[in-house]
């Protein structure tokens, strides 16, 4: 069973950095893509990043500011966020996905994590 739960959301300024981090289970890890995708309210669901094997992709809108990376043997995946600003405001969630891609669908997906920029 697919199991995802995510952390480390909060309230930053501007400019600030976040590290978020998702428990994943066995069975997420091993065979499926894990993705990171955000949404604000009243806004579309966005995909940030995403990573499987070593293979990492990540979305125009946070490129060179987000990176994804994961740790198989704690089954974390993290998602750093750095050089905030406010239209970063939403709540993240890890899902899994069968391939990296902003056009596949979520599968799976935690609870969410709320990250809030603001002075």
């Amino acid at each position: 069973q697919v199991q995802l739960a995510e952390s480390g959301g909060g309230l930053v300024q501007p400019g600030g950095s976040l590290r978020l981090s998702c428990a994943a289970s066995a069975s997420a890890l091993d065979y499926y893509a894990i993705a990171w995708f955000r949404q604000a309210p009243g806004k579309e669901r966005e995909w940030v990043s995403c990573i499987r094997g070593a293979f990492t992709y990540t979305g125009a809108s946070v490129q060179g500011r987000f990176a994804i990376s994961r740790d198989m043997r704690k089954r974390m995946v993290y998602l750093q966020m750095n050089s905030l600003n406010f239209e970063d405001t939403a709540t993240y969630y890890c899902a899994t996905q069968n391939q990296c891609s902003d056009s596949n669908p979520f599968l799976a997906w935690g609870q969410g994590t709320q990250v809030n920029v603001s002075l």
